[in-house]
């Protein structure tokens, strides 16, 4: 099942996104955390590809599995700026075999040995190419893409992030999901200068619950995203009480996703790290909220 498709319909969802292992080894463990959420009967569920492409074949391999299993519907995610056109279009052909419908377009992270390279050389520059060549592949997906509430790292200002994110919205977008935001205020910000430029696809913001005063200093690293001082003080409060600090987390995320399920927001997806009891910890607490049977469909 496509994903605009369930965004589209109207209803409060929730999404959750994991991550492939490293290590072959690790693949078994990583198969039943994903699944355990899985059973939690996600809108949709998302795999990540690892930098560098390294963890691709278990990004589809895992995608398969929660697809045929349980009947999720999902969104693998492809990056292009260490592959060449060759390496793309195999991964398009196995994704398509896979029965996987929906693709997240990113260009991917620059790693140190990335940086150091001859940038001139590369086949991709930015998630845009991705975008068109993913439109072009004859393939009929469902292309989601990612937004950055507080800018772009890369970028010189909002203005001119938001210009380029909308030339990557019609090279043939579906939908956008936000980097990991802890300030709804932002997002809503954000969400009203996307409307005024012209972009109108669903946009999911990206919650991630921090669970380990550890992931603060990470989260930061990772988007440079901003911690209000209530979240601030939760972490001093019980950072260094790991049950405290989970259950701190679950309630301020859930507290960010009842927010803007209020303000309108209809589709949020959360960052879930493999951890099925944090996932299970937010369903259970908007139980009542989304309904007892979630019915994406």
């Amino acid at each position: 099942m496509k994903i605009i498709d369930v965004l589209n319909n109207g209803k409060m969802t929730i999404s959750f996104e994991v991550f492939p292992p490293k290590k072959e080894t690790s693949l078994d463990n990583v198969k039943a955390a994903t699944e355990e959420i899985a059973k939690l009967s996600p809108a949709f569920m998302s795999v990540t590809y690892g930098a560098g492409g390294g963890t691709s074949e278990f990004t589809i391999d895992i995608a398969k599995n929660i697809k045929d299993k349980y009947d999720v519907p999902m969104l693998a995610h492809l990056t292009c700026v260490s592959s060449d056109h060759e390496t793309v279009q195999q991964r398009i052909a196995d994704m398509k075999a896979a029965g996987i419908e929906n693709v997240m377009a990113l260009r991917g992270d620059l790693t140190p040995e990335l940086e150091a390279t001859d940038r001139t050389r590369w086949a991709y520059h930015h998630a845009s190419e991705l975008v068109r060549e993913l439109r072009e592949s004859g393939n009929d997906f469902c292309i989601g893409a990612a937004c950055y509430p507080e800018v772009h790292p890369e970028s010189a200002n909002q203005k001119d992030d938001i210009k380029y994110l909308k030339e990557k919205v019609e090279a043939g977008v579906d939908f956008l999901t936000t980097q990991m935001i802890f300030d709804n205020s932002l997002f809503l910000g954000f969400m009203y200068k996307l409307r005024e430029s012209g972009i109108d696809v669903p946009v999911l913001p990206g919650i991630m619950p921090i669970t380990n005063a550890n992931q603060v200093a990470r989260a930061i690293k990772l988007s440079g995203a901003y911690m209000p001082q209530r979240f601030r003080s939760l972490v001093d409060m019980f950072g260094e009480d790991p049950a405290a600090m989970t259950q701190a987390g679950i309630a301020y995320a859930t507290d960010q996703i009842i927010d803007l399920y209020a303000n309108g927001i209809t589709n949020v997806h959360i960052y879930s790290m493999n951890k099925p009891e944090v996932a299970k910890g937010i369903i259970n607490n908007l139980s009542n909220i989304l309904g007892k049977e979630f019915d994406w469909r």
